[in-house]
């Protein structure tokens, strides 16, 4: 059939400056490199799952909440917070060990020590409220007996229960004693001077992990130091054995040395095209981009060995190097234009995705996508003309021009068995592809998103495949993994065991209190109960608390009592200011702005309850309120997250889908006249999807920050092997007229450049697995996974559609 569009136009005037003046070519291609290359030192290091929180909405309100509310007893991204262990540190002893590490930090003013918050200074001041130093704090718990120094954290408990998210959540509050607490510390460092704030952290682990006892130390600064280490050291692990295999893989695909070095040079200018994009228009390096390399090199292996194996399929047959590169460029260009906008559909469609890094990613990658199309589609062959020219000019060997596969190669018999059993057993083979896909169809029900920031950091325990490495190149232990998952599993600081109620409003209105109040009479089942109200912390318990000990302010709360449930329903005004000039006024911001224009709620959800359900119901709880009340905390971000990332692999997944098919079958309508190729060429990636989601489970991966991206990246990547195959069948088939021959052939050529590809690729992007984060070592398995799920189905699946597609359509 002719084509309603000729794309012989374009391939000629492409492979005429290839063959022609292959020279003019790799000089404009070097003056673009020397230009990308300038935008490397752009390219900034990004640490951290921050730009994740702030993604969804849910953490501004969070961020407001801290901004409004704030407190002495919550850590902040500028604090260093001191962990201090012992057989109970509430005893006197272990409160004088605390004094003297505050001493020591204190008297260092490289420290630039603002503050110092913890349990032992504030029972010092509950013996003695004028000790403001820590030498008077120290004297006041030396001077009391271990009775008195019980009886004042008894008293500042009763006074503060907040500041008992210090103490390990395994306290005994009626002895009093807790097996561990954490200090603290503010510093006077300018906000945003990163460098200068991990030095000071630094110093401080140093200093307190020096003295007696056991002390760690951890900050947000020294967390950001070790996410920068775990992407070095990852780099420098993955690279350099990423190299070996491609030097490996491509000796034995090419088999000589020159042909080889050409495909090195084309991936070399590939990576330094798109890292320099990246330099240039000032999209950080983070964790997620140490993927990046390892995609373009998967692809431009691809279209390198494709481009190479095509043009020694005319050598070999006798034909000079000038028709023999014409007719692969003239065979390659258009299934190269084709697999290279899938791979661009496939990786853009994740920047349909809420979340910033997630978008910069998927950009990144595409754009790395068009530029592997230009080296590998253009540079590439040129530089191949020009080095076997001067070959022949000079005499030099041709090591090898046999291609990959061939009639006469081992590897081409099995590849055509496919095409073999497709003719003799039709059947057979569909009702094993029904019965598998069906199969990991129902696994991939069970499927999980979630969002940890414990995947972002390094491994505390190295996994198997990295415990097996030589020591000489093994990475690191990352001490910050273990320190931040004890301070999440041992303090309700960070724990997610509580949620917010943000509420705006004019809370100095009557009855204001009273919805509040009334908020949590009927509380949801997530939520922890007492006497059938949700247990809370709020403006009320700060009011009742020192109702309790000022005999004129309870007065004044019972005068304007209307309902006798000790919540004042009027004359809200004059409560908050004798509340705020009180002793408890600090207490009080904490949960009511000084304008009484905003409030927050604290209420305490169970620990069984799961993280959907805590969400619904706080979600559902601030639906029903009486003023404008929003949902957050940790539980709530953490969900919201989960939810973005599980929109975002739908939204990007069903975007690539739609978009490739849409866009294969107008390339097929266009140029071959032939609309349902289309459609036969999504066939096998669509059954390897299936797999691919159904073996999730049974790995125990699920969706998370970067894994969220697998489906729509495994379309771009997968989808390459059904482009190329299906792009020779019609070329074949064309010219012979029979089915069978056709793929005989197909599979015997072809199919040797795509498993040549797959070992390369799989090969490659496994080697993730040796990252030292769990995120990428994840990423890569799936992404491994995935390409070779993706090549199984084309060399089985696609040579039984292509007959029955023959019989419909041929």
């Amino acid at each position: 059939m002719a084509p309603i569009v000729d794309p012989e136009r374009v391939v000629r005037a492409v492979d005429h400056q290839i063959v022609d003046r292959p020279g003019r070519i790799v000089v404009l291609f070097v003056v673009l490199t020397a230009v990308f290359a300038s935008g490397l030192g752009g390219v900034g290091v990004e640490s951290g799952t921050g730009r994740f929180f702030e993604s969804v909405p849910e953490h501004d309100t969070l961020e407001t909440v801290d901004d409004q509310f704030g407190s002495q007893f919550d850590p902040d991204d500028s604090s260093t917070q001191v962990v201090v262990t012992d057989e109970n540190v509430l005893s006197k002893r272990a409160l004088l060990r605390m004094l003297d590490v505050q001493a020591q930090l204190e008297a260092d003013p490289s420290l630039r020590v603002r503050s110092v918050t913890g349990i032992a200074s504030a029972t010092a001041r509950v013996l003695e409220p004028w000790a403001t130093t820590t030498d008077a704090q120290r004297r006041a718990i030396e001077t009391a007996s271990p009775a008195e120094v019980r009886s004042a954290t008894r008293t500042l408990i009763d006074r503060r229960p907040e500041i008992t998210r210090l103490l390990s959540e395994e306290r005994n509050l009626d002895e009093p004693r807790a097996s561990a607490t954490l200090l603290l510390v503010s510093h006077t460092v300018p906000e945003g001077d990163d460098a200068h704030l991990r030095t000071v952290q630094e110093r401080v682990k140093a200093t307190a992990e020096s003295g007696d006892g056991d002390v760690r130390v951890f900050g947000s600064a020294i967390q950001s130091a070790g996410f920068d280490r775990a992407i070095s050291e990852s780099l420098g692990l993955i690279v350099p054995i990423v190299v070996v295999l491609i030097l490996l893989f491509l000796s034995v695909a090419y088999r000589d040395p020159i042909d080889l070095a050409l495909a090195l040079v084309s991936l070399i200018v590939a990576i330094v095209w798109t890292f320099g994009f990246m330099g240039l228009v000032g999209i950080p390096f983070s964790l997620m981009m140490i993927a990046v390399p390892v995609l373009l090199l998967g692809v431009g292996i691809d279209f390198g060995i494709h481009a190479i194996n095509r043009y020694r399929e005319e050598r070999v047959a006798g034909r000079a190097i000038d028709p023999s590169m014409r007719d692969a460029v003239r065979s390659l260009l258009v299934a190269f234009f084709v697999v290279a906008v899938t791979n661009v559909i496939g990786f853009f469609a994740n920047v349909s995705s809420a979340l910033a890094p997630v978008q910069e990613f998927g950009l990144v990658v595409a754009v790395g996508m068009i530029f592997t199309l230009l080296v590998f589609g253009v540079f590439l062959p040129a530089a191949k003309v020009l080095a076997d020219r001067g070959r022949e000019r000079f005499g030099v060997r041709q090591f090898s021009i046999t291609p990959i596969g061939g009639e006469q190669s081992r590897l081409g018999d099995v590849l055509r068995a496919s095409a073999v059993v497709a003719k003799r057993h039709p059947l057979v083979l569909v009702a094993i592809v029904l019965l598998v896909t069906t199969a990991a169809a129902s696994s991939a029900t069970n499927v999980e998103s979630k969002f940890e920031s414990d995947d972002f950091l390094p491994y505390a325990d190295h996994p198997p495949q990295i415990a097996l490495l030589p020591d000489a190149i093994a990475p690191s232990e990352f001490e910050i993994t273990a320190t931040s998952q004890y301070i999440t599993e041992t303090f309700e600081t960070t724990n997610s065991e509580q949620v917010t109620l943000y509420v705006e409003g004019p809370m100095q209105d009557d009855h204001a209190l009273e919805a509040v109040h009334r908020a949590g009479s009927d509380p949801p089942e997530s939520f922890v109960r007492e006497d059938g109200h949700a247990v809370s912390e709020s403006i009320l318990d700060v009011i009742d608390a020192y109702a309790r000990e000022n005999p004129e302010f309870a007065a004044r709360v019972e005068r304007n009592d209307l309902s006798g449930n000790g919540v004042p329903d009027r004359n809200l005004d004059p409560i908050y200011d004798a509340l705020f000039a009180s002793e408890y006024g600090d207490r009080a911001r904490e949960y009511l702005t000084a304008d009484r224009r905003a409030t927050r709620v604290v209420y305490q959800v169970k620990a069984s309850a799961g993280q959907k359900a805590v969400t619904e119901d706080t979600r559902a709880l601030a639906a029903d309120a009486r003023h404008d009340a929003v949902a957050t905390g940790n539980t709530v971000v953490f969900r919201a997250l989960t939810e973005a990332l599980l929109a975002s692999a739908a939204s990007s997944f069903l975007l690539a889908y739609g978009l490739s098919g849409v866009f294969l079958v107008a390339v097929f309508w266009l140029i071959e006249d032939r609309p349902s190729l289309g459609v036969v060429t999504m066939v096998p990636i669509t059954v390897a999807i299936v797999l691919l989601v159904g073996a999730m489970p049974a790995l125990g991966i699920a969706f998370n920050a970067l894994t969220a991206t697998i489906l729509s990246i495994s379309i771009g990547l997968g989808i390459d092997y059904s482009v190329h195959v299906v792009h020779r069948f019609v070329e074949e088939y064309d010219r012979r007229g029979t089915t069978h021959e056709a793929l005989l052939v197909t599979l015997g050529g072809t199919g040797g450049g795509i498993t040549a590809s797959v070992v390369t690729t799989s090969g490659s992007v496994l080697c993730m697995t040796l990252a030292v984060n769990p995120i990428l070592g994840e990423f890569g398995l799936l992404t491994g996974i995935s390409t070779l799920f993706s090549y199984v189905t084309t060399v089985t699946i696609l040579p039984l559609t292509l007959r029955g597609w023959t019989r419909l359509f041929g």
